[in-house]
């Protein structure tokens, strides 16, 4: 019979054969267990009986933000450690190979998975965002992705959206973008611990089981309980998310009663590993912990009765083994993001107890190498969805004369952004005395080199919407010079404290941050300067900002006290509109000098 989702119980997929009922399987003793993982007796009776142990083959990855052609730069790059301590790069990703190398690595094994670990949409290229996503799931059912986890970016549209993503239909304002109604995914989409206010319930469904010939492996799929923090209100509006661990031990407990012994967890929720390098031991002796972040103390948490966990969020790169709450060994995956890695995992199943032979899980990360041959297919649904948005994408919107960047405490790119929102916060209200921007919405930067038949310094649309794909709107709001005081202090302390997020600021404010310093203390209050002046407690500025933090998105809660609201175009209109302005063929934009911000160490 077919393996599918109980989702979609018409999912065409790789078929399968019936080889044995798991009931009798019991009767195959010491014999069968004395076997290879691939061989089988035939039990006296001329019928193959599958051996004790099976080996599966798990194929994960994670946060590929409709990433469908290379990514570029920095982006598009993993590190790798070589033998004698140096590392060095290696070019990586596009869906093209990725198909390959998915493909490649599924030949030979008759039990194989692949999972994901959320953020598959959201903050995307031009090529898949101009259409909601639309042309990401469609690459998704061609790489036979099995099953994944929301993350975060899966509600930058509600949960609507998210639920058409996964049922399909055309889009209900932008319409269908070619001849044929969109289908959705052919797999399931998890959010065990995202739930409908109203109903108590899972928006989609929290678990589900893979099947063949007698293996059972449940997956449980949750994303990280603050994404409220980090998505719009409008994003999450009508819903509840939960504790990761508890919801979890939930539905393992679920499963389990359902005689699933093997379980695997999808968690949108990541951690940092002490290196760089995609293929880091992170276990190695006298390589201390190895990794931090959440997902350690999720990892120590969550039942034993889980075997493997699936991680993302971070975009790091890691494959480690976190001690379950019975201080047994369990294996952490992470593939970096993009679709630049991929992780193969191998899960021993124990067809007598129905779960994982946990001693035997092996898995490590393997680079999507751009030296394979590309999928036809990709290369064929790319085409198709680059045509429909070439008249967009390839429209010029402005010059520059050198890379502007996005990486740094203050980045170029952050403050070229906050300058746009700042002229063009103007033109709504002369008033406006400043911009800030928060750095997680500058999703890269603008290369200087030409790419395709653009020529050196030509700033594209597609580029553009590269930079910023969230489609906020530009939002003025009213704030006392204290509440100002206090947004600046919030990117170093609260919820912030440990992870700071430095607001890009547009050129006339100026400020120092002292990093020998602790908590809100790391901003010099007396260095505050806007347009040369200290601020003044008493006094109201108006500000422009995009709409996440105007609704006191990534834990700057004083933000959304603001006042007197303007609601105007969307961030990227308003960076459009500054580059058009601001720059020609002939006098391109220098970038930004990243200047405005003192940082003592």
């Amino acid at each position: 019979m077919p393996a599918t989702s109980p989702s979609n119980p018409g999912r065409r997929r790789r078929t399968f054969r019936v080889l044995a009922a798991a009931a009798g399987l019991a009767t195959a003793g010491a014999l069968a267990a004395a076997l290879p993982a691939d061989a089988h007796d035939n039990g006296g009776h001329g019928h193959p009986r599958p051996a004790r142990y099976q080996d599966v083959q798990l194929l994960s990855f994670n946060d590929l933000h409709g990433n469908l052609e290379p990514p570029s730069g920095s982006s598009g790059r993993v590190t790798e450690l070589q033998a004698d301590g140096t590392t060095k790069t290696i070019d990586a990703g596009g869906v093209e190979y990725l198909a390959t190398h998915l493909r490649e690595a599924r030949k030979g094994h008759s039990y194989s998975i692949t999972a994901a670990g959320g953020d598959m949409v959201g903050a995307s290229p031009l090529i898949s965002g101009l259409f909601h996503d639309e042309p990401t799931i469609e690459a998704l059912n061609k790489l036979d992705l099995d099953v994944t986890s929301v993350g975060n970016h899966e509600f930058d549209e509600g949960a609507k959206e998210l639920a058409r993503l996964q049922n399909g239909g055309c889009h209900p304002t932008a319409g269908c973008y070619t001849d044929k109604k969109f289908k959705g995914a052919d797999f399931p989409y998890l959010a065990a611990n995202v739930l409908d206010e109203k109903t108590g319930k899972p928006i989609l469904k929290p678990y589900t089981v893979w099947k063949k010939n007698g293996v059972k492996i449940g997956f449980i799929g949750v994303t990280l309980e603050g994404t409220p923090n980090i998505v719009s209100a409008e994003g999450v509006k009508g819903l509840k998310f939960q504790d990761e661990v508890e919801t979890i031990n939930k539905y393992a407990k679920v499963l389990d009663k359902q005689g699933v012994k093997s379980i695997v967890a999808l968690i949108h929720e990541g951690g940092l590993p002490a290196s760089g390098s995609y293929n880091y031991n992170c276990d190695s002796p006298g390589a201390g912990d190895g990794i931090s972040g959440p997902i350690v103390d999720i990892a120590k948490n969550i039942t034993p009765k889980v075997d493997a966990l699936v991680t993302g969020h971070t975009h790091a790169a890691y494959v480690c083994t976190i001690p379950d709450p019975s201080g047994k060994p369990r294996m952490v995956t992470s593939a970096a993001s993009f679709g630049r890695l991929y992780t193969d995992t191998t899960l021993t199943y124990d067809r007598f107890t129905g779960d994982i032979a946990r001693t035997s899980v092996r898995s490590a990360n393997r680079v999507v190498t751009r030296d394979v041959a590309k999928a036809a297919d990709m290369t064929a649904l790319i085409s198709k969805w680059n045509t429909l948005a070439a008249p967009i994408g390839n429209r010029a919107i402005g010059y520059i004369s050198a890379d502007v960047n996005s990486t740094g405490t203050e980045s170029p790119m952050g403050d070229l952004i906050a300058d746009a929102q700042l002229a063009y916060g103007k033109e709504l209200d002369p008033k406006t005395a400043l911009a800030l921007m928060n750095p997680g919405g500058v999703r890269a930067g603008l290369t200087y080199a030409a790419k395709g038949s653009e020529g050196d310094g030509v700033v594209t649309y597609a580029e553009g919407f590269t930079v910023q794909p969230f489609a906020n709107t530009v939002n003025l709001q009213d704030f006392t010079g204290a509440q100002l005081i206090q947004v600046l202090k919030e990117q170093v302390s609260g919820s912030n404290a440990a992870a700071p997020k430095i607001l890009q600021p547009s050129a006339n404010l100026t400020y120092t941050l002292d990093l020998t310093k602790s908590g809100a203390d790391r901003v010099v209050t007396d260095s505050i300067r806007l347009n040369g002046v200290a601020i003044d407690p008493a006094a109201t500025y108006r500000v422009a900002t995009n709409s996440f933090l105007a609704g006191g998105g990534d834990g700057f809660t004083t933000l959304g006290l603001g006042t007197n609201d303007v609601v105007g175009v969307d961030d990227l209109e308003a960076l459009v509109r500054y580059l058009t302005a601001n720059s020609s063929a002939a006098a391109p934009l220098a970038p930004p000098a990243t200047n405005r911000i003192t940082i003592v160490q």
